[in-house]
């Protein structure tokens, strides 16, 4: 048992899986909109806090689409706690509160960003398969488009990370 989660996963069935895996990326959402306020406050570069503005406003239609997925399965919408999420912000808390040129700031602040959307990335990615093998059509659609949207989220951090990381090697 990890001491980050005081909880164990029972999941007697895929189905059963499924549902956890939603609850766990609802929790994880609603921890990344409450984290983006300040990263967006923090960062220095105006193209990153656009990116962090416009990753919010697809965050708030993430939760919305989670809730769909729960209607498609006839159950709750409720949050299970992300251990891994509150570990990953935790470790983006760090940065933030960091010292550092505001250029390095920056770079520090996309690499914690993406290792949050690395894990969106594969929970995501799994919940897909699941719903696919267990015939939720319309739910694995859902989570694909959102997949997708991470993704892209991931690479725009990348292109501006480069543009950071020419200038910083400039100097």
């Amino acid at each position: 048992m990890s001491l980050l989660s005081p909880h164990k996963v029972d999941a007697p069935s895929l189905h059963a899986l499924l549902y956890h895996e939603l609850q766990d990326l609802y929790d994880a959402e609603h921890q990344i909109l409450e984290a983006i306020p300040e990263m967006i406050e923090q960062a220095n570069s105006p193209e990153l806090k656009t990116a962090f503005r416009n990753h919010r406003d697809e965050t708030v239609v993430h939760v919305t689409r989670l809730e769909d997925c729960f209607n498609i399965m006839q159950e709750k919408a409720k949050r299970e706690t992300c251990a891994g999420m509150k570990g990953l912000i935790k470790e983006g808390e760090h940065v933030l509160k960091g010292d550092m040129d505001p250029a390095v700031k920056d770079d520090a602040i996309i690499g914690a960003a993406q290792r949050i959307e690395h894990y969106e990335i594969a929970g995501y990615g799994t919940a897909r398969d699941h719903a696919k093998h267990l015939g939720f059509k319309d739910m694995a659609a859902i989570l694909d488009a959102t997949l997708q949207e991470e993704g892209k989220a991931d690479h725009t951090l990348t292109e501006i990370a480069k543009k950071m990381h020419k200038e910083l090697a400039k100097v």
